[in-house]
Order: structure tokens, then C-alpha cells, then sequence
């Protein structure tokens, strides 16, 4: 009986140990270096936002924060990435709209872009822009909406790639206006915009950011905005829903998440800094202005709400634009 009692008291001791051992860890964090992974190219949107972000959270929290760029497969490379990193709190991401897309643009993911991950918060949310060079025909949204039901497919747009936000916004104009606009890809908003510019296509969707400096000069006509309300960047480019698309919205989105199993203290201490950083006015504005957007937080649990819904939102625009999955 003497040796059953110490082995009980053995294993509540072990027990004791292991279950204090995440909160010994919160209760340190950090402690280290963080690394900050994102999964898109150097230079672009996810990349500004997220030297922007761990520039705020490495004052904040008073260890570097280091970002990582694993550029491909519209992010599902560094998704892996994350999710397969250990839930320590040293490993986060920063996933743009393309995350939830995923889900609905590939047959098999190895994660699930909701249920993989611990959400930490949104960042912010920014709107696309529908633009053609400044010799196009057509000088509108409803007028380029016409031209393309007279002859159908006979026109193209070109985005950042498969699967992207900027892709399915115009799948999603496809549906909602009647049109059957072509889909060409390219590798980032750079060389659609080079493309644009070169003839060798008469409609591109884009980030605001990066097409603002050509929609000022008169190289490029925008024609339309995707968000329900106008952008501050480019306050006189209609909306879609102002074209006559009645209830059209497509905003991505940027924010912060974990691999699942991260210890539930962490994850609340990275949320509050994430919002403390996010009332910065500097930050603020160094976020708004990298992509002509919103800065606007969340919970974790609205975080993941969103991405629950972005999926099912996107699988019904797959589903009815008839796009292989790949």
C-alpha cells in the first residue's frame, strides 16, 4: 500500500509538472526571437504588412520578431508551414484572404484553414480595384459589363494568380453581372499590371496601392472599386455595387494566427498586443497606407468565424463558375 501512495503522489507531482508547463511558458513569453512567417513575395502587400506588424509587436513585446517570406501555392506553402510549426509562440503567420480561398481552389489541403490554426486577430481589410489602360473603350464599369455580353469570352482580365482574392473577385462579377469575362493569370500585381500596360490584356483587378500612382497619372482608368463603399486612396473610383452590381462585395484581408495547440494565455497576450499595436497612429497609418486599407482587430473567435465564412462564400463562387479545382 506504502508504494502505491508514492506512486500515486509520483504521478500528481508529474502531473502537476506537466500541466503547469504551458503557463510556465506564458508566464516567460517571450523569452526568444519570434519568427513571423508569410507566403507571398518579397516586396508585395502580405510582406509590407508583415514588417509593419513585426516591427510593432518586436517594440511590444520586447524580442525581435523576424519575418519570413515562403513565397507559393497562393500561401498554402507557408500555411504548412505554420501548422506543422511547434505551438510555442514562436512561430506565427500572417495570412491574407487567399487562406480562406484555399479551401475552395485545391482538392486536398494538409490543413484546414480554420481548425489547424489558433487565431490570434485581424489586421485589416482592404478593397481591389477593377481597372483597364487609359485608352480601353470603355469608360465605366457598366460599360465594360456590356461590351463583355456581346461577345462573350471575348474578354480578360488578369490577377495576381489562381486562387487568389483578386481571381475569384472577378469569377464573382462573372456570376453576379451576367458576364463571362476570361481569367489570366500572372505572378503578383506587378507583372498583371506590366501586362495591362503592354496590351497583352484589357482588364486587370489589382490592389489599390499598387495601381494608384497609374490611375493618377491617366496610364491607367479605374473603373471600379470592390468594396460596398469607396476607398480613401482612390476616392473617385466608383464602387461595383455603384455600376449597377447590386449587393457585390470583395474586400481581403490580412491577420495574425498560430499553429493549433498554442498555449491559450499566449494567444491572448499576442491578441491584446496585436490591438494595442493596431491604436499606434503610426502603425495605423503605415497599414492603411501599404495597401489603402482599413485597420480594423478582432477577437480570435471572430477571426475564425470570418475564415469560416470567406470558405463557404468562395465554394459557392467555385462551385457556379464551374473553376477546376486543382
Amino acid at each position: 500500500m506504502q508504494w502505491m501512495r508514492r506512486m500515486a503522489a509520483t504521478g500528481f507531482l508529474l502531473g502537476s509538472v506537466v500541466a503547469a508547463g504551458p503557463a510556465q511558458s506564458a508566464d516567460n513569453y517571450p523569452s526568444r526571437p519570434i519568427r513571423l512567417v508569410h507566403g507571398f513575395a518579397a516586396g508585395g502587400a502580405a510582406d509590407t504588412l508583415s514588417r509593419i506588424v513585426a516591427d510593432g509587436l518586436s517594440k511590444k513585446l520586447g524580442q525581435p520578431v523576424v519575418v519570413e517570406a515562403k513565397p507559393g501555392a497562393g500561401g498554402n506553402i507557408a500555411a504548412d508551414a505554420i501548422a506543422r510549426a511547434e505551438p510555442d509562440g514562436y512561430t506565427l503567420g500572417l495570412v491574407t484572404g487567399a487562406h480562406a480561398i484555399s479551401a475552395a481552389t485545391y482538392k486536398t489541403l494538409t490543413y484546414q484553414p480554420a481548425d489547424s490554426f489558433d487565431m490570434i486577430s485581424t489586421l485589416v481589410y482592404y478593397a481591389l480595384v477593377i481597372a483597364v489602360r487609359d485608352d480601353h473603350p470603355a469608360k465605366s464599369l457598366g460599360e465594360l459589363i456590356a461590351m463583355a455580353k456581346q461577345k462573350p469570352g471575348a474578354l480578360s482580365f488578369g490577377s495576381v494568380g489562381f486562387g487568389s482574392t483578386h481571381h475569384l473577385a472577378g469569377e464573382l462579377l462573372n456570376a453576379m453581372a451576367g458576364t463571362e469575362i476570361v481569367h489570366v493569370p500572372y505572378r503578383g500585381d506587378s507583372q498583371s499590371i506590366t501586362a495591362l500596360l503592354g496590351g497583352e490584356v484589357p482588364v486587370i483587378i489589382g490592389t489599390p496601392v499598387l495601381l494608384a500612382a497609374q490611375i493618377q497619372s491617366g496610364a491607367v482608368r479605374g473603373l471600379a472599386v470592390t468594396s460596398p463603399t469607396r476607398t480613401a486612396l482612390l476616392p473617385n473610383v466608383p464602387t461595383v455595387e455603384e455600376a449597377g452590381v447590386k449587393g457585390y462585395d470583395v474586400r481581403t484581408w490580412a491577420g495574425l494566427l498560430a499553429p493549433k495547440g498554442t498555449p491559450p494565455a499566449i494567444v491572448a497576450a499576442l491578441n491584446a498586443a496585436a490591438l494595442e499595436i493596431l491604436k499606434n497612429p503610426d502603425i495605423k497609418q503605415r497599414l492603411e497606407t501599404a495597401v489603402g486599407g482599413e485597420v480594423r482587430g478582432s477577437s480570435p473567435e471572430e477571426m475564425k468565424k470570418l475564415i469560416q465564412s470567406e470558405v463557404a462564400k468562395w465554394s459557392g463562387v467555385v462551385e457556379r463558375a464551374k473553376i477546376p479545382k486543382i
